[in-house]
């Protein structure tokens, strides 16, 4: 799960506000992202918040697919804020054969 998210925040995030988050915040977000996407129903937002940093965001998915070659893939919506700035992308993901989700763009 680490590797198939783990590039969002710097992908999607590479901002200031991305930078701003540390790994326990990559680490809350991750896991929403992978629960979102996987369990969330189209339009539904989950949300994630590190207690201790007090970083927060959401993930918001909103179409889901099939591509040609039978992959299952999800256009999604995803908010950071870091010190009650928001910063926001949206993105694409497809459900590898493991089970976990990757981003794709």
């Amino acid at each position: 799960m680490a590797v198939a998210i783990g590039g969002l925040a710097g992908a999607y995030f590479g901002g200031e506000l991305g930078k701003s988050l540390d790994k326990a915040d990559r680490a809350y977000m991750r896991r929403n992202t992978q629960d979102g996407l996987e369990y969330s129903k189209t339009g539904t937002t989950t949300s994630w918040k590190n207690p201790d940093s007090g970083n927060s965001g959401t993930i918001t998915p909103k179409q889901t697919y099939r591509k040609a070659d039978g992959q299952h893939c999800r256009e999604f919506e995803q908010t950071v804020y870091v010190d009650g700035r928001e910063e926001a992308a949206t993105g694409r993901a497809c459900r590898e054969p493991d089970g976990t989700w990757k981003i794709v763009g």
